[in-house]
């Protein structure tokens, strides 16, 4: 019976439909640069941002599909000039794929900005951005990013705040071929981070702080069977995952009608006419 159970349950694993375990970060990240400024704290991980370096680390698998969530508590105080960021990148160079969660410090009293953004096959510059409706500094909150053949969506605390359509019938490419690895990082970024540069870094204030835990991966790894990506019978391939549901689709509603600064679909600046993909709504 314990040979049976341990074959099923092999076999559930090469089609895609056990959820992945949670991820842990010796097990499943590496130190991508400046390890001294990577810490363990407990169960989970801090960064840290000085005069001499930023630092980040990254998955040491790529995924196709799925859903990756961090927990993460960003830089407190006066953090104008930071960059915070969770993201998952194809590691190609003319034709990568990526999707991007940054966070914009600010000075203190002032709203942190999300900044989200889609590359696909080399095309980026569709940047979103979102003042966050708390202070995500003084606790840990979810990020999380879902993928699968129809739809990306960018959540926090499971609320989303991006949507991002297969449009490929109107040409529009789509991340779909190329697996991703996950991505976070903290760096010095003021020449553009704060107020398109106008609010500069204090170092005066300097280390700054990030804080992550419960990393959570689970899709496609590569890796890993061939057929996995292709396989709908993935639990993020289903029919209640392909667009969102009603109070999803409230939340979302209510962060843009709220929350978002800006938007490249309306940015008339770059844009005369909305990009096909802007079109096509939720």
């Amino acid at each position: 019976m314990g040979k049976l159970v341990w074959v099923i349950g092999l076999i559930l694993c090469l089609v895609g439909l056990v959820k992945g375990r949670p991820a842990t970060f010796l097990q499943d990240f590496r130190v991508a640069w400046a390890d001294s400024h990577i810490r363990q704290i407990g169960g989970g991980i801090q960064l840290v941002l000085d005069r001499n370096s930023g630092c980040g680390f990254g998955s040491k698998y790529k995924y196709l599909f799925g859903r990756v969530s961090m927990k993460i508590k960003l830089v407190a105080g006066d953090s104008a000039g930071t960059v915070t960021a969770f993201y998952m990148n194809s590691d190609t160079d003319n034709v990568r794929d990526e999707l991007d969660f940054e966070f914009l410090g600010n000075r203190s009293g002032q709203p942190y900005t999300v900044q989200t953004n889609v590359f696909a096959r080399g095309k980026g510059d569709r940047e979103q951005r979102v003042n966050l409706w708390f202070d995500p500094s003084a606790d840990f909150h979810t990020y999380s990013i879902f993928w699968n053949h129809r739809i990306i969506i960018f959540a926090v605390d499971e609320i989303p705040i991006r949507v991002y359509k297969n449009n490929e019938a109107r040409g529009v490419p789509f991340p779909k071929f190329q697996p991703m690895a996950v991505y976070s990082t903290l760096w010095e970024a003021d020449d553009w981070a704060t107020r398109g540069g106008l609010e500069k870094i204090n170092w005066s204030k300097a280390p700054f702080y990030a804080y992550y835990k419960d990393f959570d991966l689970e899709g496609c790894q590569v890796p890993g069977p061939a057929s996995c990506a292709s396989n709908t019978r993935n639990w993020w391939e289903g029919a209640a995952y392909q667009q969102l549901s009603p109070v999803q689709a409230a939340r979302y509603y209510w962060v843009r009608a709220n929350h978002m600064i800006y938007d490249y679909c309306t940015d008339k600046s770059r844009h005369s006419v909305a990009p096909p993909e802007c079109l096509a709504g939720i």
